[in-house]
């Protein structure tokens, strides 16, 4: 119980020194949201005066007048009420409005890619950490070579090779702008047809990563001696891989795999500029071009509790898993 206690408050304080550095972070960068909002205004023909400025101000939560403290306790009070605050790029929806629309995508697209390079690595890994010095070791060098690629470089290849020159899918968007969003087939189909491409580069830079990881520590397991009784008594080799072997090497894999899905929603960025795909990685580098200081903290709010999640649900789970961690903790 102690250990867990500990954990708990651990983690709470770095909740509060994240969710501080995502309120003083957007306030040091240069530009005001108000001024971008009211140039926006004027464009269309609104006349600005102070009493307009001002009821800006209070709506998005720059009021200068106000302290920097006093402005911290209002922006804690809103997280604890659930209020996001006013979107400037997006005016005048909510910032929980537009995380809601775009999150789901980008939470399909990289976490299903991130689970299928996981499975895909993994297995591959402890085929080939359990036959080394075999031709398998030779899949090594290459999906090492295809992690090292850049996101956004390997993401032009195959636009440019299976959307631009073969057709075999499109180029831009997550879906045909011309069905009805909706549960139904055609447009399911559509947002599948459209991810694919994108959901292929993250498998395709990512899955070596898994493969090198568990292939090594597969190698250190066979060595160890309870795999070694196990072969003693003539246990066959299919129960001396899964119950022996691969059950004891995936153990950092599981944890690399639940800390990975706390970045699904920052590593979609890249992927979703280079693909024009309709997610959470889009609407940051939109909020940080307008300097919306609201849409940005709501979604470094939305990253920093899926990282702080999945580090927990990590720390909780070994601690169920290894008596031993409980017991140094």
């Amino acid at each position: 119980m102690r250990y867990y206690l500990r954990k708990l408050a651990f983690y709470a304080i770095a909740l509060w020194a994240a969710l501080t550095l995502n309120f003083l972070i957007p306030r040091m960068l240069p530009g005001d949201p108000v001024d971008i909002l009211l140039a926006k205004l004027q464009q269309r023909g609104g006349s600005v005066d102070p009493a307009t400025r001002r009821a800006y101000e209070l709506l998005l939560g720059t009021d200068t007048d106000e302290s920097l403290v006093h402005q911290y306790l209002s922006y804690l009070g809103n997280l604890a009420h659930g209020d996001l605050g006013i979107s400037v790029s997006s005016f005048p929806a909510p910032v929980s409005s537009v995380i809601a629309t775009s999150l789901p995508w980008t939470v399909t697209l990289v976490g299903l890619a991130t689970l299928l390079s996981v499975l895909l690595g993994t297995g591959l890994g402890v085929l080939v950490g359990w036959r080394r010095g075999t031709w398998l070791d030779s899949l090594v060098p290459a999906t090492t070579v295809l992690s090292a690629v850049p996101y956004f470089w390997l993401a032009l290849i195959l636009v440019a090779v299976f959307g631009s020159a073969l057709g075999w899918f499109p180029l831009l968007g997550g879906y045909d702008v011309a069905l009805d969003s909706g549960w139904n087939g055609p447009f399911i189909w559509s947002a599948l047809y459209h991810g694919a491409l994108p959901a292929l580069t993250i498998v395709i830079s990512s899955v070596g990563a898994w493969l090198l990881g568990t292939r090594n520590m597969m190698v250190s397991t066979t060595a160890e001696d309870f795999v070694l009784t196990a072969r003693a008594k003539g246990l066959r080799n299919r129960r001396i891989v899964v119950w022996y072997a691969a059950r004891n090497a995936v153990l950092p894999t599981v944890a690399g795999f639940a800390i990975s899905l706390g970045f699904v929603v920052a590593g979609s960025v890249v992927t979703e500029q280079v693909f024009a795909y309709p997610g959470i990685g889009s609407k940051l580098l939109q909020a940080v071009q307008n300097n919306d200081y609201a849409l940005m903290q709501g979604i470094f709010l939305v990253i920093t509790v899926a990282v702080l999640g999945a580090n927990l649900l990590v720390d909780l789970l070994y601690g169920l898993v290894d008596p031993r961690i409980r017991a140094s903790g």
